[in-house]
């Protein structure tokens, strides 16, 4: 068993049962599933988030594993990235409680509670009305080139996120954002990995999962190479030498989607 606690939940749950505890908690429900639980409470007037995982069973192990997929087994994924992130300087979660107990994979019970982020609002909301009222251009450049920065921090630490779309960057709100002064933060890290260094497969998953949520927002191509120098940080001509392979399929693939999307909302039908 392994049990993290701090304030408010070590005095909170100082003469109880943290796993008995946890299940008790009250608030808005943004997931219910037999295996995974994910609510927002409030503790002495504070928001935070819990995720619940009850254990996958045996049937989704297996379902997984013949796919060639890594099962989500407990919170301990989302804990260690978060601890990868910190240490790498990647702006992301407050982890406040962690708990795992179970030798069985198909049956742990484990939980992690972290700080609500607010007030914020995602990448993906903040920027849909771009392509009708696009923003000042040096907010979006400055965006841009934080999320890339970010990015390649996150892989350089040995993190691949597994979900990485523009959406689960946070943009804090709390001042109003301009060039000098944003702050973003990554979240929904159940999925990611924690190794020494990403696998390259890995590592083009998460920046095609970034590229096509982006596809619609209005960015330019000039804006796509401000994200590849900042994410690889180095000149234009030696990534397209080197990472040829890598552009090539983001290109493909997103001509494909935007073919797709053409044809479903041809002539005003999006049914």
């Amino acid at each position: 068993m392994k049990l993290v606690l701090h304030e408010p939940f070590r005095t909170l749950w100082a003469d109880g049962d943290a796993f008995a505890e946890v299940e008790k908690l009250q608030g808005e429900v943004f997931r219910e599933l037999e295996a995974r639980r994910t609510l927002r409470t409030e503790v002495a007037g504070r928001g935070y988030f819990v995720k619940i995982h009850r254990g996958v069973g045996w049937g989704e192990i297996l379902k997984n594993w013949s796919t060639l997929k890594k099962p989500v087994l407990g919170a301990d994924q989302e804990w260690e990235a978060i601890e990868a992130l910190t240490r790498a300087g990647v702006p992301t979660m407050t982890a406040v409680a962690f708990g795992e107990r179970g030798g069985n994979p198909a049956a742990r019970h484990s939980f992690i509670i972290t700080e609500e982020l607010a007030p914020t609002i995602s990448l993906e909301d903040f920027s849909r009305n771009w392509p009708s009222y696009p923003p000042p251009a040096g907010l979006k450049h400055a965006l841009i080139h934080r999320v890339a920065e970010m990015t390649g921090r996150m892989h350089r630490a040995g993190v691949n996120h597994r979900d990485c779309y523009i959406c689960h960057f946070l943009l804090h709100t709390d001042t109003p954002p301009t060039p000098d002064n944003l702050r973003l933060s990554l979240i929904d890290l159940h999925r990611a990995q924690v190794r020494s260094s990403v696998p390259r497969r890995w590592r083009d998953k998460d920046l095609a999962g970034l590229y096509f949520s982006a596809l619609h927002i209005g960015l330019t191509e000039r804006d796509k190479l401000r994200f590849l120098k900042s994410y690889f940080q180095l000149p234009l001509r030696q990534i397209f030498t080197e990472e040829a392979v890598l552009l090539s399929m983001l290109e493909r693939k997103a001509a494909k989607l935007q073919t797709r999307f053409e044809r479903k909302y041809a002539s005003g039908s999006g049914t």
